[in-house]
């Protein structure tokens, strides 16, 4: 056995054993895998294996198209069946809600060239005979669908690894890994030491108890899952080719061939956790009893659908255990808090994902980042708040509920609320509906005395759609105070703090005290990784603000750029609370209670202070999200409630009141403001983003600097733009496909809503460079559907900048 390498990958399954391969893939040779036991140990062995290419993600889309079409090639490479079929997957929409998600994955497959299209009844019934289609209102059909042998596919990964010079050990158990002060790290076996530069955790059902070794907690929690599988079937043995899988996911369930008979599998309500306290080291091969009567429902349901299921008789049944994150997506990336750790725990849909996983995987450690933006599976997304009671909940709500639809802006109850803010008792009085944002609770609206608390969900506009109008058109018109403590707040001071933030931003600091600046952080690609205002408070005193949800993340740049020791640097964010006055009354409603002038030309725009609001010290910016005249407000959390009452006071003097989110996002759209993970991303260029006039090159350094040069001087691929839809019923949310009238692909949408204040459907989005100009006609697949829209040339609201100036 080695005693160095560059990588050592824990865990034999079909996740390790894809990493293993695609590193060896990328060039580096000199990688090891260890195996506790035998390969496919745990939970890949038992796996159904369906494979599957379409996802409500279009990234993951894309890494699963990926990885349906890279088994064969895996066959051809290593000589290792996989055991492919893909006699392909109709899907089934018995409910309206259905038939929109399957129409708008059918659009988005016909913008990427994917094979997913839309057939009839008698092509249905062609395809799959068995099948009763009654009730059925829309079927789409995927011909690469189908499965592969979990086995096979393992192996054959581990064959295309060794052949290029990766090293795989069975048997060996990781009793210890120890981070080394260089970024390297010891590996502890039985058999000896390995020390490496990157450890990779992909040890599935002991994923918790290998990174508790290196002393952290994945948010992580295995369940029992069933599925079972019938004796042979007349009518499928007297048939000579084999059926198409069965997605019914208002049924619940999956189905489709095995041998002459049928797999079908659920994920019942009734649902079973398994191992909560820990996976026993000793368990393998091993599987759960028979537990039928959970899954009776499910199974009874898939039998009116296929009738010949219901004189089956049983072959076999398969119980055993799954683990799963808080919201069923892998955890993904390296570890923010350590160095050259990388986690891949937590895969549901293993062989639809597990090419993609490992190269994305490979990317990142061998380039430094993966080629998509895959923050929706990033381990940062979860901090310490996603304890054990919380991932418990979220494990239970997404097991049960697995094939129930995630709709746009819907936030699930289960497990919360987990972190809130002193003023929150005072929001819910005010009528405050909340959702989840990196583990705090906030505002996305507030309810009147005749309206209810509980949102709808769905495709079309819900129930929050007038109340969130009131709130646009109040601001505009008036004034509205929105909390915005989940901004993700820093402070940087002492000697060297100036030289600190010039060498980790692409823009120049400010030299005033008073003065801010908006600022890209670049990735390692070039591409947009954050975007940031600093302001500076006094000599070598900085705050930065930047976006919640993304602290945990960008915590990985902060620490690439070596910070010296006379410089500090501490999140603010549980520490400080704050709320953004705008509108045009904002200054009338703070200026009674403020101990400055607020007037422009003593307070202009983009310059900040320390001043004092009805008594309470703040930090007091002159920006707005909203895009008009306001000031963001940041004061000591213990604060925050004297803050807010003073505050609504004021406001109700001018017809004013509370402002949630969700009228933010409306109000950002029309300015056209962008927004991090979605108009901002590392996949998009800064002269894509309109940002390119914030990277300083003039500066000799920056983080990533050079990946930058390397794209600066190309011209953009696509460009971020602004579309109007005639819309109805429906607004864009985000990654809707937009095309060109004769069907060209023209780009995707990235943040869509309805403009309260300016009265259209908006959508801010990338449209592919030197297809269309402003004034031009384009389609927006909204639900799915085509919307004839119009391609602006400039924001609707305010595109001079005079309101937020004033």
């Amino acid at each position: 056995m080695r005693t160095h390498a560059q990588v050592v990958v824990i865990g034999g399954g079909l996740i390790g054993c894809s990493i293993l391969y695609h590193l060896a893939k990328l060039g580096w040779s000199d990688v090891v895998l260890l195996e506790r036991d035998e390969l496919t140990s745990g939970s890949t062995w038992h796996a159904a294996a369906n494979i599957h290419g379409l996802h409500d993600s279009t990234n993951i889309s894309l890494l699963q198209h990926y990885t349906m079409s890279l088994y064969k090639e895996l066959e051809a490479e290593t000589g290792q069946g996989c055991g492919v079929f893909q006699p392909g997957s109709l899907y089934l929409a018995q409910t309206e809600d259905r038939e929109h998600q399957l129409r708008l994955q059918e659009a988005k497959a016909r913008r990427y060239r994917m094979n997913f299209y839309e057939v009839g009844r008698d092509e249905a019934e062609r395809l799959h005979p068995l099948v009763d289609f009654d009730g059925v209102r829309c079927i789409m059909y995927e011909p690469e669908g189908g499965n592969v042998d979990p086995s096979g596919v393992t192996m054959a990964y581990a064959a295309g690894a060794r052949k290029r010079g990766a090293e795989i050990h069975r048997f060996t158990p990781v009793i210890a890994t120890e981070p080394q002060p260089d970024g390297s790290w010891i590996v502890r076996t039985p058999k000896g030491d390995i020390r490496t530069q990157w450890v990779v955790n992909a040890a599935g059902l002991w994923g918790r108890e290998v990174a508790a070794l290196a002393g952290i907690e994945l948010p992580l929690m295995p369940t029992e899952h069933q599925y079972l599988v019938t004796e042979t079937i007349p009518e499928i043995a007297a048939m000579n080719r084999r059926l198409p899988s069965v997605a019914d996911r208002d049924g619940e369930y999956y189905l489709r061939q095995e041998g002459l008979g049928l797999l079908v599998g659920a994920y019942e309500r009734d649902m079973r956790f398994w191992a909560e306290d820990g996976t026993p080291q000793g368990f393998g091969h091993e599987l759960f009893p028979d537990d039928l009567a959970r899954i009776e429902e499910n199974i009874m349901r898939a039998a009116d659908r296929v009738p010949a299921l219901a004189t089956a008789g049983v072959k076999k049944v398969i119980n055993g255990p799954m683990i799963w994150s808080p919201d069923s997506a892998v955890l993904f990336g390296p570890v923010p808090e350590l160095r050259n750790y990388f986690c891949c725990n937590g895969i549901i849909p293993g062989f639809s994902q597990s090419g993609g996983i490992g190269k994305l995987a490979a990317e990142w450690m061998v380039e430094g980042e993966p080629s998509l933006d895959m923050f929706i599976w990033d381990v940062a997304r979860f901090g310490d708040w996603a304890d054990r009671k919380f991932t418990r909940a979220r494990v239970q709500d997404q097991y049960s509920h697995r094939f129930k639809i995630h709709f746009p802006n819907e936030e699930r109850a289960a497990g919360r609320p987990v972190r809130t803010r002193p003023v929150y008792g005072m929001q819910q009085e005010l009528g405050a509906v909340f959702g989840l944002n990196a583990g705090w609770e906030h505002p996305l609206w507030y309810a009147q005395a005749d309206e209810p608390r509980a949102e709808t969900n769905g495709f079309k506009r819900q129930n929050w759609w007038e109340p969130v109008g009131r709130e646009a058109r109040m601001l505009r018109d008036r004034a509205g105070i929105i909390d915005i403590s989940n901004f993700a707040k820093y402070r940087v001071e002492g000697a060297g703090a100036t030289a600190w933030l010039d060498a980790l931003f692409a823009n120049r600091m400010p030299v005033e005290t008073g003065r801010s600046c908006l600022t890209p952080l670049i990735g390692g690609r070039g591409g947009i990784a954050g975007d940031f205002t600093v302001t500076r408070l006094g000599d070598e005193s900085f705050m930065v603000f930047g976006s919640g949800m993304a602290e945990r993340f960008h915590l990985r740049f902060f620490n690439a750029v070596p910070r010296p020791a006379t410089v500090s640097f501490a999140s603010m964010t549980s520490a400080m609370g704050g709320f953004n006055v705008a509108g045009p009354q904002a200054r009338a409603l703070l200026q009674g209670l403020a101990d400055a002038d607020l007037s422009s030309a003593a307070f202009p725009f983009m310059r900040s202070r320390r001043m004092r609001v009805a008594g309470v010290e703040v930090v007091a910016l002159r920006v707005s999200f909203t895009g008009d005249l306001g000031w963001e407000l940041y004061c000591a959390t213990e604060d925050q409630p004297r803050l807010y009452r003073a505050l609504l006071d004021a406001a109700a003097e001018v017809g004013a009141g509370p402002v949630g989110s969700r009228a933010l996002m409306s109000l950002r759209i029309e300015k056209g403001y962008g927004s991090w993970g979605r108009e901002y991303s590392p996949e998009y260029w800064p002269q894509e983003s309109a940002l390119d006039r914030l990277v300083k090159m003039e500066k000799p350094d920056f983080l990533n600097r050079e990946a930058y040069a390397r794209i600066a001087g190309r011209p953009a691929r696509q460009q971020l733009a602004m579309v109007a839809i005639e819309a109805i019923d429906a607004d864009a949310t985000g990654g809707e496909p937009i095309f060109l009238p004769d069907g060209t692909p023209a780009g995707q949408v990235t943040s869509g809503a309805y403009g309260y204040s300016v009265g259209r459907s908006l959508a801010l989005c990338y449209l592919q460079t030197g297809l269309t100009r402003p004034g031009d006609r384009v389609v927006v697949q909204v639900i799915g559907r085509p919307h004839q829209a119009t391609v602006l040339d400039r924001p609707p609201f305010d595109p001079e900048g005079l309101r937020l100036r004033a």
